[in-house]
């Protein structure tokens, strides 16, 4: 019985064999025919869908009504003209335009702080006091010493004068008078001495008195009441800033110079300081002055600006953004910087058409500045172009058209690049760039 057994065994185990064999190779075969067909749909896809600016370039308008039966809602906007203020953008530092350490001019103990830290000084103001005794008992000696050479002199002076009569009466010889005369020069030298000696008493006495050199604000104290002071120490009492008015030192690349020292030259240039965000407003100047030289390792020169600073919003050391106008392009066409798309073939824009389809319509680009930019030529003034929504669009696609009738200067109200005209004023719309970026082609 075991014997016809072993067989049958046998045999079903390699039928179970055969059949796993076969259902794993159909399972393969099935993953690949859906690999085949993915990749074929993705292929097909790509194929269908070509870059709108080489399909406008290479093929002739379709109309939309063969392509697309319903219209695609978009967002248009109208292209202007206007005037196109180009800045020059830079990180400055505030500089005060002097700053003093005020030292002690002689040696003696602080009696007294007679400033408070951060209050505002004039020059002339006191601000501390060193005790002055050592230096009237100077004053007090010199004082004494010129009071005594005063009476040798009168006295020498006297005698020369009785002198001069007995040599008119033949009573002395011409060496007697001619020793007083040099006696009494010697004490009139004396005389002068003595004189500086009580100009220089009186000098170290009033050097005991620290006042303020200049005007501005005084910052931390850096000894108290009660210490000795050096003319010679290595530590002041304390630093005095100059914020009224204060610059500030940026840097332009040096290919803006040629433009920076040609209105140096000829106008005022205003500059304008904004805070970290560019929002605020902190202060407007005026160009003071370039540097002589040009920084080989970076391209660039140092310009220095001056501001009244009369609100004090400037603080030395602070870092501000710096915005100079440097030349306005005058009746330049502006659109809206959303209206730009870029593809393969270059830069263009959505332009609406009278029948409410697109064409594409390739542009060459100028200055740019936050929601505008300058168009230097593929585009006229008066046009519609799509300023939203154009993702959805190709060549000749039909349209529903929503018009922002609002001008472009008011897109950008409320911005950081300064005042702004009113959308229902006549007057030309101011806009800005960074000089160092350059535009796209």
């Amino acid at each position: 019985m075991t014997s016809n057994s072993e067989p049958s065994i046998l045999f079903s185990g390699l039928i179970a064999s055969r059949s796993k064999y076969w259902l794993w190779r159909r399972q393969i075969a099935t993953i690949a025919i859906g690999l085949l067909v993915v990749a074929i749909a993705i292929w097909f896809s790509k194929a269908r869908s070509p870059d709108p600016t080489v399909a406008a370039i290479q093929q002739p308008s379709v109309k939309s009504s063969d392509n697309l039966p319903n219209s695609t809602p978009v967002v248009i906007a109208p292209v202007r003209r206007g005037n196109f203020d180009v800045n020059l953008l830079a990180i400055g530092t505030v500089t005060p335009l002097n700053a003093v350490e005020v030292y002690g001019r002689v040696d003696g103990q602080i009696v007294s702080i007679d400033f408070k830290e951060g209050q505002m000084v004039k020059a002339g103001d006191l601000l501390a006091k060193i005790d002055p005794r050592p230096f009237e008992v100077q004053l007090t000696l010199a004082n004494g010493q010129l009071a005594r050479d005063q009476a040798l002199l009168d006295n020498a002076q006297a005698d020369l004068t009785r002198y001069h009569t007995l040599l008119a009466q033949d009573s002395i010889s011409h060496q007697l008078v001619d020793t007083q005369e040099t006696l009494v020069r010697q004490y009139k030298a004396a005389i002068q001495a003595d004189q500086g000696g009580i100009d220089n008493a009186k000098l170290q006495l009033s050097h005991t008195k620290i006042i303020a050199p200049i005007s501005g604000r005084v910052g931390l104290r850096q000894i108290d009441s009660g210490n000795m002071v050096r003319a010679s120490g290595a530590k002041g009492i304390v630093v005095i800033t100059q914020l009224q008015p204060i610059s500030v030192v940026f840097t332009a690349p040096e290919d803006a110079l040629p433009q920076v020292m040609k209105l140096l030259g000829s106008a005022q240039i205003t500059v304008n300081a904004y805070d970290r965000s560019q929002q605020q407003n902190l202060g407007k100047g005026f160009l003071l002055a370039a540097d002589n030289k040009i920084d080989p390792a970076t391209g660039t020169i140092k310009l220095k600006a001056e501001f009244p600073n009369s609100d004090g919003a400037l603080f030395a050391n602070q870092f501000v953004n710096v915005k100079m106008p440097v030349e306005t392009l005058a009746k330049a066409i502006l659109v809206p910087t959303a209206a730009i798309q870029r593809g393969s073939a270059g830069t263009f824009v959505y332009v609406v058409k009278d029948d409410q389809t697109v064409v594409v319509t390739p542009i060459k680009t100028g200055p740019s500045q936050g929601d505008i930019t300058v168009v230097n030529s593929g585009i006229t003034t008066g046009s519609m172009v799509v300023i939203d929504g154009a993702d959805r669009l190709r060549e000749g696609a039909k349209i529903k058209a929503i018009v922002r009738d609002t001008p472009i200067a008011a897109a950008n109200s409320g911005s950081h690049n300064g005042v702004r005209n009113n959308s229902h004023t006549q007057d030309p719309l101011i806009w800005s760039r960074d000089l160092s970026s350059r535009p796209s082609t």
